[in-house]
């Protein structure tokens, strides 16, 4: 189940700690969108253990930078690990999938260009 927290209706402009900004849910995904234009998005979510997003595609580049704990993406059919602290980038028009091993969070920048 994907639970979306409300947007973040002030702006960022404090020193703010980026994991305290969505919380873990018990069997779900949380996410939060922190800034939409029409350019493009930056959306933080939060995957309790066993939580997954299919396999599916995206029109746009996607930068997924772990923030807490670690996961499992499929880009490719290739699997790719990930910790906090670690970036990667899921290429648009190439298959891609999340699974949380255990709980995570990541912080998605998706640019539509």
């Amino acid at each position: 189940m994907i639970h979306h927290e409300p947007p973040i209706d002030a702006n960022l402009d404090k020193a703010t700690s980026l994991a305290g900004l969505v919380d873990y849910q018990p069997a779900s995904i949380v996410s939060r969108t922190l800034i939409k234009k029409p350019t493009g998005t930056v959306t933080l979510f939060a995957f309790e253990t066993g939580q997954e997003l299919s396999e599916h595609t995206a029109p746009f580049d996607a930068l997924v930078q772990v923030v807490d704990g670690a996961a499992e993406l499929t880009i490719g059919g290739s699997p790719v690990r990930v910790v906090a602290g670690q970036v990667v980038v899921m290429p648009a028009g190439i298959p891609h999938a999340v699974r949380a091993g255990q709980r995570f969070k990541m912080l998605l920048t998706m640019i539509r260009s």
